[in-house]
């Protein structure tokens, strides 16, 4: 997709401001896929070249082993020994699935993480994901998967023939948003069985603001 035309469209999406950063948003339209085959289906972690513009914050689930290298690198660790507290107290889970947009997960635990937490992390999609790197061995450093996942968004149409996700916010310059959109949009294209044929149409919409056209 030609750049200049990004541009273009990205400064019509800047015309509504408001008295906080919005999020930049992408929503393409998928068309020509049954997505009841799994082939068909588009589930991809892409590492975007210039972030998402804010932090997210990441949850390691973790016994002993890991306990002190999650508590210095991650924003919140929920420890083996806690699990029971949890299993009870479906709000905590939820609150934690709403404050964390990635969960890491102890390899030779995950059996116990999906029977406590997947119920909650399951339907939103957070369930720690080896496609995302997040189940990891009981001596793992965590430093280098955190800071990846700080430029690492989900990409995904399972059910619905939509993917919607984050390009940046609007505090980042045209330039990387658009840079962000292209890894995006290629990525995508090769996943997609048809290539661009199966694209229907692509918006850029702030948070707040209207979607405006791409293509």
């Amino acid at each position: 997709m030609e750049q200049s035309k990004v541009l273009e469209v990205l400064k019509q999406v800047r015309n509504r401001k408001r008295n906080f950063s919005q999020t930049v948003e992408l929503v393409v339209s998928l068309k020509d896929l049954d997505l009841k085959k799994p082939e068909q289906q588009v589930d991809l972690f892409i590492a975007l070249p210039n972030g998402l513009g804010r932090k997210v914050k990441v949850c390691a689930i973790v016994g002993q082993e890991l306990s002190a290298e999650a508590k210095s690198v991650c924003d919140a660790v929920v420890l083996q020994d806690e699990f029971d507290r949890y299993a009870k107290d479906k709000k905590s889970v939820k609150r934690l699935a709403s404050g964390h947009a990635y969960f890491i997960g102890q390899a030779n635990i995950m059996p116990q993480i999906a029977t406590v937490f997947g119920r909650i992390l399951g339907p939103k999609g957070k369930m720690p994901n080896p496609k995302a790197g997040c189940i990891v061995p009981p001596k793992a450093a965590l430093k280098p998967l955190y800071s990846k996942l700080q430029n690492t968004i989900r990409v995904f149409a399972k059910t619905s023939p939509v993917v919607q996700c984050r390009l940046g916010t609007e505090s980042m310059s045209d330039a990387h948003i658009a840079e962000n959109f292209s890894s995006i949009y290629e990525q995508l294209v090769r996943a997609l069985p048809n290539g661009e044929e199966n694209i229907k149409s692509v918006f850029f919409k702030l948070t707040m603001g209207k979607p405006v056209r791409l293509a």
